[in-house]
Formats: structure tokens, C-alpha cells, sequence
């Protein structure tokens, strides 16, 4: 089954996997009755892109060739340094154990050339001083290596690893359970090893890898513009919210949090929330809380967090996005003014407005959420 197959029936649930150069980012919808798309978990992902692979291969380039030798590679014959890492970057998405037992890689003449410059050792005694089994690594002619599957396969091992284990945990939540469909996607999902491995580890899990995996993101980044309501709702990753003084209350908030101001005790830094982790919110849905001025320039910070059930705006892991200034008025008593602050999930933006409904002036800033 292809891609549109695998999403085109109503009540359909699926994952997508993009492995890209320096993450892994993931996120699982639900198609409905209306051909829109539903998040049914929110979006997760790590350090398990492809450059952590090409890491490893300089790494090894380095050990062999000497870091000197590989900086002035990149210094003086800049050619012959993006031929050695496009030839890799070929040769990684074309890896196939069940094809291969060895890849033949071209190191570039100038390579070995600067190595020898700086250091007396030969590049056969320099391999042998490596930590790999005997005949792993072997010269061919003057600018190539043979690279057993044994070494290349290490070289994936830990990314591979931590996005399966990620993925496993994912599929194992009660609420994934009817998510047996893993579209993979991006350069690093075109890798034949990387499919391999998530098609033998991923047990009752179909795997599909549509054709240009690496441009799919971009086609569904260029249609999502054109349609941005093809996505109806969101699982929100974060707790969003404003940091307000709240009265205080003794059994509730600890005696040395509260402040006296205008004859009353309050407690400041509290984070007020709009909405929380985990939650579904739809698309360009409206959260408004209304409260009055204090002074004639109402501040209102806007914070986030991972914590479901934030209490102050200085707890561990709370971030402050944007700070929203709106001039009030002088002429009419603070009291008397309503001010409403609404937070608006867009396409890929959190919108947060602030209104004074009496004077009807109002002011807004936007922050990239959903990227």
C-alpha cells in the first residue's frame, strides 16, 4: 500500500517519521469523516538525524589522516573535501547489509598526501592502531578505503538505536494502539540500513517509504500553504500561559510568596494557563481571559512550559516567549476597563492579543509554535 492509501480511509491512524540531517521528528494523526487531519499525539523527536552517522565517518578520518591533515583538506582543496563527503553521504543512503558486505569509499589522493606531511606512520599502520577487527579497514590503490558493514553499521548504531526505542515507546501507549502504519520520510529515511532496521525491530508495524522520501516534506510544507485547514486540531507539547498575581491564599500558596500591594495580600509570578500539555486544541480556536488594568501600561509575559500543572513562572523548565505591552487609559478608572487576552493556535503560529474593550485599543505578538 502507498501513502495516499494508507491515509485516505476515514478513522485512519498513522505515524510520520522525518529523519532529516541533525533530528528525528515525529508526529501521528487520524484522518476524519471531513478529510481533515487530527494529532492524536503531540509531536516528539530527538538528535537521531543523519549527521550523527557522518560523525562518526570523520571521526574515523581524522584517526586515520590526522586532524591537522584534515583541516588543511578543508582549507586548501575544498573540492576534493565536499567530493569525500558527498560520496559518503551516497553510500550511507545506500547502505544494505543484506546487498553488501563492504563499501569502497574515495579519500581524495590530497588526503593522504597531508597526512603523510604531518606524521611519519604509514595509513596501514595508522588502521591497524584503530579499534576494529583485523582487515575491517583496508587501503585500496592510493585514494580508496574498503570499509567492512561490521565498522558502517556502528557508525548508525546509536542514533538507530534511540529512534527506535522512541518509536517503541510511542506505539506502546495506550492511546496508539490502533497506529500500526509508519510512513518514514526525509533524507536520512531514504537510507536502505535505516528501513531495514525499523522494518525488523517495529514487530506488526508496516512501514512505508514513499518515493523521494527526502522531498516530501517540502511538497507537504508547499500544499500545506496553499490548504493550512487541512489540519483541524493539534496536541498541544507544551503548557501555555501568562504570569499574573493571584490573591493569596494560605492554603495555597507558601507565607513567604506574598507581597502587599494597594492593601491586599497577593502573590506574584503565578503562571496562569491558557492551555496544557497534551491537550487538543483546534485549529485558529480562541482562549480569552479578561482581567483589569492596574497601571497604564498593562504588561502580561507569556511563558511555556512541559509541566502539566505549572504553579509560578519561576519553576524549573518555565520559558518566557514574549512579553505584551498595551496602553490603557488615564481618563477612566483601572477598574472600569476590561482588558482580554486571548491566545489563538494558528497554522504554525501561537498568536496572543490583548484588548482593552473599553477604549477598544489592543496590541498583539506572535511566536513560531508548531515548526
Amino acid at each position: 500500500m502507498d501513502v495516499k492509501g494508507a491515509v485516505a480511509i476515514q478513522g485512519s491512524q498513522y505515524m510520520v517519521v522525518d529523519l532529516v540531517g541533525g533530528t528525528a521528528d515525529i508526529s501521528v494523526h487520524e484522518r476524519k469523516l471531513d478529510r481533515t487531519l487530527k494529532e492524536i499525539h503531540k509531536a516528539s523527536g530527538g538528535p537521531w538525524g543523519g549527521m550523527y552517522v557522518d560523525e562518526n565517518y570523520i571521526k574515523m578520518l581524522n584517526e586515520l589522516f590526522g586532524e591537522k591533515a584534515f583541516t588543511d583538506l578543508r582549507k586548501t582543496e575544498m573540492n576534493d573535501y565536499f567530493d569525500v563527503t558527498r560520496e559518503f553521504e551516497y553510500k550511507k543512503r545506500s547502505f544494505d547489509t543484506d546487498k553488501t558486505e563492504q563499501i569502497i569509499v574515495r579519500i581524495s589522493a590530497s588526503l593522504r598526501d597531508l597526512a603523510e606531511k604531518y606524521s611519519s606512520k604509514s595509513l596501514e599502520e595508522r588502521i591497524a592502531s584503530l579499534k576494529v577487527r583485523e582487515n575491517a579497514i583496508t587501503t585500496r590503490g592510493k585514494d580508496k578505503l574498503k570499509i567492512d558493514t561490521t565498522v558502517v553499521q556502528s557508525w548508525f548504531k546509536r542514533p538507530i538505536d534511540l529512534l527506535i526505542q522512541h518509536v517503541k515507546s510511542l506505539l506502546a501507549e495506550p492511546k496508539m494502539k490502533s497506529v500500526r502504519t509508519v510512513i518514514l520520510v526525509g533524507g536520512f529515511g531514504e537510507s536502505a540500513y535505516v528501513q531495514e532496521r525499523i522494518r525488523n525491530e517495529l514487530a506488526g508495524v508496516r512501514l512505508i517509504v514513499p518515493a523521494d522520501a527526502g522531498l516530501v516534506v517540502l511538497k507537504g510544507a508547499v500544499r500545506f500553504g496553499h490548504n493550512s485547514a487541512i489540519v483541524s486540531s493539534r496536541i498541544m507539547k507544551y503548557t501555555y500561559g501568562t504570569e499574573c498575581h493571584e490573591p493569596f491564599d494560605e492554603k495555597k500558596h507558601p507565607d513567604d510568596k506574598k507581597v502587599r500591594l494597594s492593601g491586599v495580600w497577593l502573590v506574584p509570578k503565578c503562571f496562569n494557563v491558557y492551555v496544557r500539555v497534551n491537550e487538543e486544541v483546534g485549529m485558529n480556536e480562541q482562549l480569552t481571559g479578561v482581567s483589569n488594568p492596574t497601571s497604564e501600561i498593562s504588561v502580561t509575559p507569556v511563558y511555556r512550559t512541559t509541566q502539566e500543572n505549572p504553579e509560578y513562572t519561576t519553576d524549573p523548565g518555565c520559558e518566557l516567549l514574549m512579553t505584551i505591552e498595551l496602553e490603557n487609559s488615564t481618563d477612566i478608572p483601572f477598574e472600569q476597563q476590561d482588558i482580554e487576552t486571548t491566545f489563538m493556535f494558528g497554522d504554525t503560529e501561537l498568536l496572543v492579543k490583548m484588548k482593552n474593550t473599553t477604549t477598544g485599543k489592543e496590541t498583539y505578538m506572535t511566536f513560531e509554535c508548531f515548526k
